[in-house]
C-alpha cells in the first residue's frame, strides 16, 4: 500500500472529525474515505490508532450503544496559543506576503487564520501596525495573479487529493495553439511568482509541467490513476533553473568584480558552487537544464558575466547578443 494512500485517508478523517460536533461512528468514518482508497473498517481503525499515536487528541465515546470518535474541543479551539503582542502583529503584517497565492485554497485558509489573529490585536495597537509600513515594506517582485483561476485551482486540488484524471483545454505558448489534454495531476508547484501543475500527459505520454493560467477549460473525471512508485517529484524539477526542463549541462561562469559583489550572496540554484578570486571576480559552476530560461538568466547580467563552459552556451549567448545589436 503506497504511503500516500494512508496520509490521504487520515487527512479526510481529520477533516470530517474537525467539523463533527457529536463525533462519528466507524461506519461514518469509512464513508468519509474517497471510493478510490481502501475503505475497510479494519484499515480505518489502524488510521485512527496512527493519528492517536501522533498525538492528535482523539476521544472515543459510547453514545446510545454506539462507539463514536471525536476530536477534543481544546484541539479545535487552537487560538488559545500564547503569542506575544509583537508576534501577533508580525503575523498580521505578513498578510501581504500571500498576495501571489491569491485564488488558491492555501491563501484562503491562511488569510482566514490571519483575520482571526488580527481580531485578537487590541484596537489601539492597529495604529502601531500601520506605522510598521514606515520602516518595513514588502516587495513581492513579478508574480502572476490567480484571482480569476480559483475554480481551476479548486478542481485541480480535489483531483490531486482523490487522484482522479482531468480533461483540459490548454494553451501552449511555445506553439501558440490550444489543444485538448487528458492528464493525471500529481502536484501544484508555486515557483518564481507562478503556479504550475505537474501532471502525466496522456497525449505526450510523459510527465509535463503546465502553467495554471493557461488552462482554458477544465473538467474533472471519475477515472482513478496511480502515480508510479518510481516517480520522484523533487528529482523531476531539480535541473530546472526556474521551471523549464531540458538536457542537464555543466555551466561555468565568471562574474566581474562589480557583479560578483551581489551575485555571491544569492542561491540561484541548489547545485551552484562559487569560488571567489583574488581579483574580486567570482567563478560559479552549476548543473542545470539547457533552456531559454538559462540563456535569459545569463544575459540579465549583461557584460558582467562571461561563459567559460560549455562552448555551445558561449555561442548561444553571442548569437543572442548579436540579434539584440541588430535590433
Amino acid at each position: 500500500m503506497p504511503r500516500n494512500d494512508q496520509v490521504t485517508r487520515q487527512w479526510h478523517l481529520l477533516q470530517r472529525l474537525g467539523v463533527a460536533r457529536n463525533g462519528l461512528t466507524l461506519a461514518e468514518l469509512v464513508e468519509a474515505i474517497p471510493a478510490d482508497l481502501t475503505r475497510h473498517p479494519r484499515t480505518v481503525r489502524r488510521d485512527l490508532a496512527a493519528l492517536e499515536a501522533s498525538h492528535f487528541p482523539l476521544l472515543i465515546e459510547r453514545v446510545d450503544g454506539e462507539v463514536r470518535w471525536r476530536l477534543l474541543d481544546g484541539f479545535k479551539n487552537i487560538p488559545a496559543l500564547r503569542l506575544s503582542p509583537t508576534e501577533l502583529m508580525a503575523l498580521a503584517f505578513s498578510r501581504r506576503l500571500l498576495s501571489p497565492l491569491q485564488g488558491t485554497l492555501i491563501q484562503t485558509s491562511l488569510n482566514s487564520a490571519l483575520t482571526k489573529i488580527s481580531a485578537a490585536i487590541p484596537a489601539g495597537a492597529t495604529e502601531y501596525l500601520q506605522r510598521l509600513d514606515q520602516w518595513f515594506s514588502v516587495g513581492l517582485g513579478p508574480h502572476k495573479n490567480y484571482r480569476h483561476h480559483r475554480e481551476t485551482i479548486d478542481i485541480l486540488s480535489q483531483a490531486i487529493a482523490h487522484r482522479h484524471t482531468v480533461q483540459m483545454r490548454y494553451f501552449s505558448a511555445g506553439r501558440n495553439a490550444t489543444t485538448r489534454r487528458e492528464v493525471d495531476p500529481y502536484r501544484l508547484r508555486y515557483v518564481d511568482g507562478g503556479l504550475y501543475l505537474i501532471a502525466y500527459c496522456h497525449w505526450r505520454k510523459d510527465v509535463r509541467m503546465f502553467a495554471v493560467e493557461r488552462i482554458k477549460a477544465l473538467t474533472p473525471t471519475d477515472h482513478p490513476y496511480q502515480m508510479p512508485l518510481h516517480f520522484d517529484l523533487e528529482a523531476y524539477v531539480e535541473d530546472a533553473l526556474v521551471v523549464m526542463r531540458g538536457e542537464r549541462i555543466t555551466v561555468e561562469l565568471k562574474f566581474d568584480k562589480g557583479t560578483a559583489a551581489w551575485v555571491k550572496d544569492r542561491t540561484w540554484h541548489p547545485s551552484q558552487q562559487v569560488t571567489p578570486l583574488k581579483t574580486g571576480q567570482l567563478l560559479m559552476t552549476l548543473q542545470v537544464a539547457d533552456t531559454r530560461e538559462l540563456l535569459g538568466w545569463i544575459l540579465s547580467f549583461g557584460s558582467g558575466v562571461q561563459v567559460l563552459k560549455p562552448e555551445r552556451l558561449q555561442q548561444a549567448v553571442k548569437d543572442e547578443a548579436t540579434k539584440l545589436l541588430a535590433q
